[in-house]
């Protein structure tokens, strides 16, 4: 058993990683707490649904379902309305408890609604996929899309422990665990040029999920954020640089429209994008922006980006949460290891464009 430890202004809490978590939820449950909603989706509940029931169950506390709609695609304000409404229903009180059970789009929506309900209750953190262990389960970001841009509408809201058990990912999809590969290596290019380092030299271990490996990509995974989140929890500053990829992996997700690419395949090509950029405007070595290239495609996601149309491409990107007073921010990354934020002139960002977009890419 890891255990890793984040620190902000909003919470202390710890991050438990170790297999056959599941069975040990009850822990994670406040002893005051009054009931519990289990908030997951269908696919994650056929799976893994009655062993977290039974788990929750050795609390001692009432516990009650809320299922939602499994997508990216749903991660809307109707949704966010099925949890409130289950919970008002149940006549959920103040220390009432949230346990979301699934991926990013399910603990992104749960944590809001434990941000938003009665102004805030508590809520435990189960990621069943890699990119939320390693990513969105780990900090309080959370919220919903809204059709003009991703993750707009939200809150910052530290979660009471993130409970994340190495199992579940034998049950996941290829695809899955390169999306969330691509959160990994992007640790290492941010702020630890060692971990990039060992992502390139164990790419196929970490793709066949050796447990060595995997333990290891998650732990530094989830300590480096934790050190950036204690540092910044609300994003005023150094957290920023948690988005490196993000800006070219969002404008992604919403042109082809939410749940086309998943997010990390998005972000995984975008960090391809955000290299080339890096090279154009903070002169990192052409060498290392195909050593990017390479680590990406060799842990499964796409280095080409679909054709958005230029225009496309600017106006989505200027919706970003970085984006300030209509000029697009991006993270961009001056030597492996090291990432800055900044603007970028447009015509550099053509020159990126013309070189990273291929009409068909992924279909």
């Amino acid at each position: 058993m890891n255990v890793v430890t984040v620190d902000t202004p909003g919470g202390q809490y710890p991050i438990t990683i170790a297999p056959g978590r599941l069975d040990s939820l009850a822990a994670a449950i406040p002893a005051d707490a009054t009931r519990v909603a289990l908030v997951t989706n269908p696919t994650i509940d056929a799976i893994y649904g009655d062993r977290v029931r039974q788990a929750l169950a050795a609390s001692g506390k009432p516990v009650f379902d809320v299922m939602l709609p499994d997508g990216e695609q749903y991660k809307t304000w109707e949704t966010l309305q099925l949890i409130f409404d289950a919970m008002l229903r149940q006549k959920c009180d103040r220390r009432a408890v949230i346990v979301a059970l699934g991926g990013g789009v399910t603990g992104d929506i749960a944590g809001f609604a434990a941000a938003s309900y009665m102004r805030g209750i508590r809520f435990v953190q189960v990621p069943t996929t890699l990119l939320a262990q390693v990513d969105s389960s780990v900090g309080g970001k959370t919220g919903i899309n809204h059709p003009l841009g991703k993750n707009m509408i939200g809150a910052f809201y530290q979660p009471v422990a993130v409970e994340i058990d190495t199992d579940v990912l034998r049950s996941l999809p290829a695809r899955e665990i390169s999306a969330g590969l691509a959160e990994v290596v992007k640790y290492g290019l941010i702020l630890d040029r060692e971990f990039f380092d060992w992502c390139e030299q164990n790419a196929q271990a970490l793709r066949a999920l050796e447990p060595q490996a995997m333990g290891y990509a998650i732990r530094r995974s989830c300590e480096l954020k934790a050190w950036v989140v204690s540092q910044d929890e609300r994003e005023s500053g150094l957290r920023a640089i948690l988005n490196l990829g993000h800006t070219f992996g969002h404008a992604i997700e919403a042109g082809l429209g939410y749940g086309k690419w998943l997010h990390g395949e998005a972000v995984g090509c975008g960090l391809v994008q955000a290299a080339e950029l890096s090279a154009e405007v903070e002169g990192l070595p052409r060498a290392d922006v195909e050593r990017v290239r390479q680590v990406v495609a060799a842990l499964g996601c796409p280095v080409q980006a679909p054709d958005l149309g230029e225009q496309r491409w600017f106006d989505l990107m200027k919706v970003d949460k970085k984006a300030a007073a209509g000029e697009i921010r991006f993270v961009l990354t001056p030597e492996i290891g090291r990432a800055v934020t900044r603007t970028a002139p447009d015509d550099a960002v053509r020159a990126v464009l013309s070189r990273t977009v291929a009409d068909g890419a992924l279909a």
